[in-house]
């Protein structure tokens, strides 16, 4: 994934995450996901899955290509 892309969803990931009022953590737990990793996603430290990227999709209503927009 090239960095814009990258940017982009983390971008989007943390927009919505804050349009909703939640914590990281909370998303983390969420999500199932380990309590870093959003923070990490957040920052475009870490890539992604297309397991997790769909699970955050599914999380917050989404497409996840519109994650990428």
């Amino acid at each position: 994934m090239g960095q814009s892309a990258r940017k982009l969803l983390s971008n989007n990931i943390k927009r919505l995450r804050q349009q909703r009022k939640l914590k990281r953590e909370e998303l983390s737990l969420a999500l199932g996901f380990d309590n870093s990793y959003i923070s990490k996603l957040e920052k475009c430290n870490i890539n992604i899955t297309i397991d997790r990227l769909q699970s955050i999709a599914d999380f917050f209503d989404v497409e996840p290509k519109n994650l990428f927009k």
